[in-house]
């Protein structure tokens, strides 16, 4: 008799958990998605707990201004401002196929928190003039140096973000492509950010949402 209502226990322990699976989808047709990236395969979903709640740091409301003011939707004309789906589909073309990077602009401590899978992190201030790396870097991303002129002929597509609309370090580093002559139709700015994308419980490197 004991063993039954042990049984019986346990049953009820099960069927009364809470059941998470895929319950939380991207979107109606896509509960997640896997794409390889320098080799590796990359899984973006949400976080499937419904009690789930975002991380205190991105829970405040007020951050002083400046530097935390409240970003345009544009960050620059001729760059255009993406949401969620889009930074997943570029990760999936254009990253996975080698022929665009995501910039996460954050500052290295902030990366090293979490970012959106697939990143790379150039900091804004990388991207800036006075940095005596930053031809470097604009050569990597397919610019070429004609004198103190560039080309982007070969440009590669990016995509910047950094922590959100409060967040002026991809507006900073946009601007300082765009006044080496990078190609504005080549530049995708997401604005919502590690904010929005951890409000959305979608997947985060090296920590949880």
């Amino acid at each position: 008799m004991v063993r039954v209502l042990k049984s019986a226990a346990l049953a009820l322990v099960i069927t009364s958990a809470p059941i998470y699976a895929q319950s939380v989808k991207i979107t109606a047709d896509m509960a997640e998605t896997s794409f390889p990236v320098k080799g590796q395969t990359v899984t973006i979903q949400r976080n499937q707990d419904p009690a789930h709640l975002i991380d205190p740091e991105f829970s405040k409301t007020s951050r002083a201004c400046p530097p935390s003011c409240v970003t345009p939707i544009s960050a620059a004309d001729g760059v255009a401002t993406v949401g969620e789906l889009e930074v997943i589909d570029f990760l999936k073309t254009t990253v996975s196929s080698g022929t665009g990077l995501l910039l996460d602009t954050r500052t290295p401590d902030w990366f090293s928190k979490g970012s959106i899978p697939g990143a790379l992190n150039v900091p804004s201030e990388t991207l800036e003039p006075k940095n005596p790396y930053r031809n470097e870097i604009l050569r990597a991303f397919g610019g070429v140096q004609n004198g103190d002129s560039w080309t982007f002929a070969a440009a590669t597509d990016l995509l910047l973000f950094c922590n959100g609309p409060w967040c002026d370090q991809s507006p900073r580093a946009i601007r300082g492509l765009l006044d080496a002559g990078y190609p504005a139709d080549k530049i995708k700015y997401y604005r919502g950010g590690i904010q929005v994308w951890k409000l959305l419980g979608l997947t985060m490197t090296g920590a949880n949402n």
